[in-house]
Parts: C-alpha cells; sequence; structure tokens
C-alpha cells in the first residue's frame, strides 16, 4: 500500500510534472486531506494554487474554489484543462457565462466530472446558486485572496465578508485561506471571519532574496523612467498608477519615446483590456502600466521591474505588487517614486468616507510613509511588518547599498520609550512624535499632555525625527502595535528591559524626503545636473561667431537657458536638440546643426557619459490653448478678442504667445500691430532689438523711454522679431 507521501509524489508527477514540492507545500496538501483546516500565507510566487489544486484532484467530491478575479479563474481553469484529458475537470461559475454555459457546467458538477469549481463570491450569494451547491459533494472550500475579507487589508471587498453565513447554509466541509499578503492584524480578522481559529496556520517568510527594493524622491519620474526602461531593453516590466488617467498618458508618453507599452485599467472596455494583458503575456509589448486591478494572478515569471509612479495606498498593496517581479527566481527590480505630497492627496480622497474606514484608510497610509521615509533595509522592514523577523541587512536595497548616516541613539530611544509609558501606552506614534518635540496640537491639549513631563523633552528635533526614532525601535523590537486597537504603541519585553539597562543602539538618519519640486519645473538651467562651464564656454563662442555671420544679436538665435541646459543634456541629434529648453523644431533647423555638430565632438573627446533620457518626447499637450491662439492668429483674430475667449488678461496671452514664438514656431502678429502702433514706433523697438545685448524687457524700457513705449508694446514687438529672424 502507498503511503500519503508517495502518493502526493505520484500524483505531483501525474498532473503537474514537477519532482518536488516547493517549501511546506506537501505539509499543507497533507493537512487538507486530512480534513483539517488551513490558513496558508504565502508570498507571490510560491506556489499556493497548488496547495488546493492538488487535494482537489486527488480527493473525492468537487472543490469550490472562491476567488475575485474572472481572469484569473479563466487562467486556472485553462491551466487545470490542460493538465488533465477531461475538459470537465475544472469549471468557473461567474457572471461571464451564458445560460447555455452555466447549464452545462452545472450538469459536469452534478455527474461527479468537475473536480474544481471556480466562483465569485458575487456568483456565490445568488440563492439558484445557494440552491445548486446544496446538491452537489462538496470536498473542501478555498478561499483565495483571503486578504479580500479583512478591512485592514489593501483589497477589501465587503461580499468576501458574507463568505462563511453562506458555506454554513451550502454545508460545512474543510476550509483552506489563502494569501499572499496579511499583517498579524489581517490574519487574525481573517480566520474570524471565517471562523476557523482552530486551522493550522502555514507561514512561508516573505522574503525574496532576489528582489531590490528602492524608492525615488518624486522628481521627474516620467524622464527617470523612460530613462530606465531604455537602458532595460527589451525586458518585461509593469507600472503602477493610483488614477486612470495618468495610466493612460504615462502609457502615451513612453509609446512615442519608442517603448512598446500599453495601458490596462478598469474603465477600459473589457476586449481592449483582455487584448493588452494578452499582447504583454505574449511579450508583443514589453511594459504595461496599470491600476492596481492588474496582475492578480497573472502568471507571467519574467517580469524584470515593478515600477511605482505613485506611492500605494497600504504596504501589504505594495508588497504584494512588487512580488510581480521576478518570480522566476531572476531578476526584479522594485522602484517606487515618493513625494509626500501624494500622501496628502489620498488622505483627501478619504474624506466622507464612514470614520472607521478613515481611520484604517489614515492608519495603513502612516506605515506607507514610514517605510518610504526610512533609513532601514527595506526588506527588513516590510518582513518586520508581516510579523516576521529579519536580522541581517538584505544587502539588495538602496538603504544597504547606500547607507545613510548613523548616530548614537541611545538616550533618544530611552526617552521615546518612557514616554510612551508616560502616557500609559495609550497613543499612537504621531501623538509621542509630538509630545515629544513640543507641538500642542488639538490632540495633545485635549489629553492635557501639554502637562506631562515629557511635553518638549525632545524639543530640539521635530516630528520627523521622533518618528524616525520610533520606526526604529519598532524595528528592533522594543515596542509593537496593538493588534486589536490597530497603531497603540505598547511596550514588549526587549523594551522594558532596555529601559532598566540602556546599551548603545546606533540610530540612522532618515532621508530627507521634503517635498521636491513639481515635475516638469524648471529647476536652474532647466535640467536635471550641473552646468557643464566648459562646453557652455564652446557653445558661447560659437553662438557669438554666428551671430556675427548672419548679422543678429547673439540672443536671438539661442537665449542663455537654452545654451545652460545644451549643457547639461548634451544632445547630439537634431530631434534631441528640439527638447531642449526653448528650441522646438524651428529653431533647431534654423540654428542648430553647427551646435548639434559641437556638442557631439564635445562629448566622444571627453568620453562624457550622457544623461540616456535625452529623448524625453512629450505628448502634445491637450489643454488646446496654444492650438486656439495658434490658430486664431493664422485667422487673424484680434488679440483681446483671444484672451477674452479663453478667459485671460493680456500680458498672460502675450506670455503664452512667447512660448510658442520661442519654442520656433513662427506667428504673424503684423495685421494686430499695425491696427495698435504707428510704423515709427514699431520700427524703432524692432531696431533697438537688432542691435541690442540681450532680449531683457526692463532694459529696453530704460533705453526707449517708459513715457513713450509700454511694456505691451515692447513684448509684442519683440515677439514680431523673434518670429522673423528667429523662427
Amino acid at each position: 500500500m502507498e503511503n500519503i507521501g508517495e502518493i502526493l509524489h505520484n500524483n505531483l508527477k501525474k498532473y503537474f510534472g514537477f519532482d518536488s514540492f516547493k517549501g511546506n507545500q506537501e505539509e499543507i496538501i497533507t493537512n487538507v486531506l486530512s480534513g483539517n483546516d488551513s490558513f496558508v500565507l504565502m508570498p507571490t510566487g510560491g506556489g499556493k494554487s497548488l496547495c488546493y489544486q492538488l487535494p482537489a484532484l486527488i480527493k473525492d467530491g468537487t472543490a469550490i474554489v472562491i476567488s475575485p478575479l474572472i481572469a484569473l479563474m479563466k487562467n486556472q481553469v485553462d491551466a487545470m484543462r490542460s493538465f488533465s484529458l477531461d475538459e470537465g475537470v475544472a469549471h468557473f461559475l461567474n457572471s461571464s457565462l451564458t445560460k447555455n454555459a452555466i447549464a452545462r457546467v452545472k450538469e459536469d458538477v452534478l455527474s461527479k466530472r468537475t473536480r474544481l469549481l471556480y466562483v465569485a463570491p458575487e456568483s456565490l450569494t445568488k440563492e439558484e446558486n445557494i440552491e445548486f451547491l446544496k446538491r452537489v459533494n462538496i470536498s473542501f472550500y478555498a478561499i483565495d485572496e483571503a486578504h479580500c475579507i479583512s478591512e485592514w487589508g489593501h483589497d477589501f471587498r465587503p461580499e468576501y465578508r458574507r463568505i462563511r453565513p453562506i458555506i454554513n447554509r451550502i454545508g460545512t466541509a474543510p476550509l483552506i485561506a489563502l494569501t499572499a499578503t496579511a499583517t498579524p492584524k489581517v490574519q487574525n480578522d481573517i480566520q474570524k471571519n471565517l471562523e476557523m481559529l482552530g486551522a493550522n496556520v502555514y507561514k512561508s517568510s516573505f522574503r525574496r532574496h532576489n528582489l531590490y527594493y528602492e524608492i525615488r524622491p518624486k522628481v521627474h519620474a516620467t524622464k527617470e523612467i523612460i530613462k530606465f526602461i531604455l537602458a532595460s531593453q527589451g525586458k518585461s516590466g509593469i507600472i503602477y498608477c493610483l488614477s486612470r488617467k495618468k495610466v493612460e498618458e504615462l502609457a502615451e508618453t513612453l509609446k512615442v519615446n519608442g517603448i512598446k507599452a500599453l495601458p490596462y485599467h478598469a474603465g477600459m472596455d473589457a476586449i481592449t483590456r483582455s487584448s493588452n494583458q494578452d499582447q504583454f503575456l505574449m511579450e508583443e509589448v514589453d511594459v504595461i502600466v496599470a491600476t492596481i486591478a492588474f496582475g492578480m494572478g497573472i502568471d507571467k515569471p519574467d517580469v524584470r521591474f515593478v515600477i511605482h509612479f505613485d506611492i500605494p495606498k497600504s504596504l501589504e498593496g505594495y508588497y504584494q505588487e512588487t512580488g510581480r517581479a521576478g518570480r522566476d527566481g531572476g531578476e526584479g527590480k522594485c522602484i517606487a517614486f515618493y513625494s509626500y505630497k501624494d500622501i496628502q492627496k489620498l488622505e483627501k480622497f478619504m474624506q466622507g468616507k464612514p470614520v472607521a474606514e478613515q481611520e484604517i484608510g489614515k492608519q495603513l497610509l502612516l506605515e506607507t510613509v514610514a517605510y518610504s521615509e526610512s533609513a532601514v533595509c527595506r526588506p527588513k522592514l516590510l518582513l518586520n511588518y508581516f510579523g516576521e523577523v529579519m536580522k541581517e541587512g538584505c544587502g539588495n536595497c538602496d538603504n544597504c547599498l547606500h547607507p545613510k548616516e548613523r548616530f548614537e541613539g541611545k538616550s533618544e530611544i530611552l526617552l521615546s520609550l518612557k514616554a510612551i509609558l508616560g502616557v500609559q501606552e495609550k497613543f499612537k506614534s504621531e501623538h509621542i512624535a509630538n509630545v515629544l518635540s513640543g507641538n500642542a496640537n488639538s490632540a495633545v491639549k485635549t489629553y492635557k499632555h501639554h502637562h506631562s513631563e515629557y511635553f518638549g523633552a525632545g524639543k530640539e528635533k521635530d516630528v520627523k525625527f521622533w518618528n524616525a526614532v520610533l520606526r526604529q525601535a519598532l524595528v528592533a523590537g522594543f515596542i509593537t502595535k496593538d493588534i486589536e486597537n490597530y497603531g497603540l504603541l505598547k511596550m514588549t519585553e526587549a523594551g522594558h528591559a532596555f529601559i532598566k539597562k540602556p546599551y548603545s543602539m546606533m540610530l540612522t538618519q532618515d532621508h530627507d524626503f521634503d517635498i521636491a519640486p513639481e515635475e516638469g519645473v524648471a529647476t536652474g538651467g532647466g535640467g536635471t545636473g550641473a552646468v557643464d562651464e566648459e562646453l557652455l564656454h564652446v557653445l558661447k563662442d560659437l553662438r557669438k561667431k554666428m551671430s556675427k555671420q548672419l548679422n543678429l544679436p547673439p540672443f536671438v538665435i539661442f537665449q542663455d537657458p537654452s545654451l545652460e541646459d545644451m549643457a547639461i543634456q548634451y544632445p547630439i541629434k537634431m530631434e534631441e536638440l528640439r527638447n531642449i529648453m526653448g528650441v522646438g523644431t524651428g529653431k533647431a533647423k534654423k540654428y542648430g546643426r553647427g551646435f548639434v555638430e559641437v556638442i557631439k565632438e564635445y562629448v566622444e573627446d571627453k568620453d562624457i557619459l550622457r544623461p540616456q533620457d535625452m529623448v524625453v518626447k512629450s505628448v502634445v499637450n491637450k489643454s488646446g490653448v496654444k492650438v486656439y491662439i495658434i490658430q486664431n492668429i493664422d485667422r487673424k483674430l484680434p488679440l483681446n478678442d483671444i484672451a477674452h475667449a479663453k478667459s485671460l488678461d493680456m500680458m498672460n496671452l502675450i506670455d503664452e504667445i512667447e512660448a510658442i514664438v520661442g519654442s520656433g514656431t513662427k506667428l504673424n502678429i503684423d495685421y494686430y500691430l499695425n491696427e495698435i502702433m504707428d510704423d515709427d514706433k514699431l520700427d524703432e523697438i524692432y531696431e533697438y532689438f537688432r542691435e541690442a545685448e540681450n532680449e531683457s524687457i526692463d532694459e529696453a524700457l530704460a533705453e526707449l523711454g517708459e513715457e513713450y513705449f509700454s511694456e505691451e508694446e515692447i513684448r509684442l514687438v519683440r515677439i514680431k522679431f523673434f518670429s522673423d529672424l528667429a523662427n
């Protein structure tokens, strides 16, 4: 007689073609076959689905798999059918099926051909399905993506809360609940709700050695992403954004920069969405830009990078999404762009939701902030969040590879632990940080903590600093967050021991993620690096030479900010030059050739490594204001009418026209100038700019006389001058 181990191994080989189990799969499957409840916590790529697929094929009856996603069900059913000769071995029951298809599924189930029936939680609640399932011999229930049960999970679905009462109506059988992410709080919530507190719990390590984690400040994020993808040519990746609008925009921008990318979000029609997903799976495109709706159950093992354009709402969501990288054990880079502004936006979205939900959302966001801003080893922090202890640093994250400054923090830790005890362990870290830094906000006053001996005890440092100390005390295991009252800081035995006998504790200075400039706002010379002074000098000489040849003032050819940007970006092709600040197609064509040649020679000579993100073409500005202005100047519409139509004052309109002409588009405003100005005045301003050293309006006003000429007139003639000569 074969023992259970042999039976399992033979079936594993027969159905799935594997010689051995991964991690604790065998133990879990044995537990399911023994008729016990099982709670499985296994990171993405760990082989969760096998834990219910194999026992379903061995055990008599039909296993009911409750799963939240239609696409995921279809994938799994197709996979199961490929392992078996019998088409009816696996089916799904959800809203995508026709009446005939539903009848066929029910027939196969009742005739005992079907071993696995995938059901959406919404379908499970339908009365006719409950009545049908009462007639089925159910081997066990598998609840996949079980974190959806918990309001503390990152993907809460209210219909998941109703699963247990319905199982009780259909007929009880053993349960296996599976999830790739659950904090101790979420795990407790799932087990309570499914009435399986007595289940055997199987927890695999959340550590994924092949994943590299990095957080970058959100400055010029689009440029950074393009640069990164161009350096990873041909590799598959997923980019997550929080809004559908951003998904569409970013996918479009990647496309115009020569990257094979497609969008994916819930607002697209089903056909386009699944076609985009298939193209990604079939490697016809390299990158999918998606909202979090993408990726659950996507079985693509060679995703080489996962980028978060927006920081997610919770660390669980973040961990699960990054877990889609490198499932084959190969390279997996996880890069997230973080700005505190995004967190504030997310907090705004929560307004108007029920108070309990807001509290939860706020707490989850706080965890995300703590993770993003921290200088501690990233996997260490993540594992700590999921209740797992990691002693050493990973040696494969931004914080380990580029460690931040450290300082002796014994007295700071001691003070923060005493303050936690001083408020009877009844407050969250934000409150303790406010007390220590002496910030008497309304909560501190309400609890009269501004009279506490700890109020302002650390006032030489700010709230942010004390939050960082508390985070590191949490990672060191001196304090813990109360599971039932999520977020209240409680002392551990180790914390009490530290107070009795303090010892040296090196703490890390946190990254400074203070609000960075908005993307697209020019900083300094309009680029991302420092100006190459030597090249700038060469370019100014060339401009001087050209201005003599063409008998034009140097600034007409290229203005200083344009030359500075060239000395940062090193454009060596005409299409790259067009993207330099204030150049555009017209100017590049007219004056650019010599500049590109000089820069190319300089780059080769000095062996310079250029920023690869040079050719970041932007998608045409869809605002339409500029297009409207160009079209209506062509139609010779008076400028004040154009300004009125777009609710601009005249100076704002002139700003817009200057930007259009500055980037090389020719505009003829003679019709308007002739109407508002006599010829002598116009000629005098025009000739001034011909001889001028620079294009300054203030200097022009001083030279020409403010009593005779207005700023508006001078700016309008300067526009004509640039349009005639520079474009």
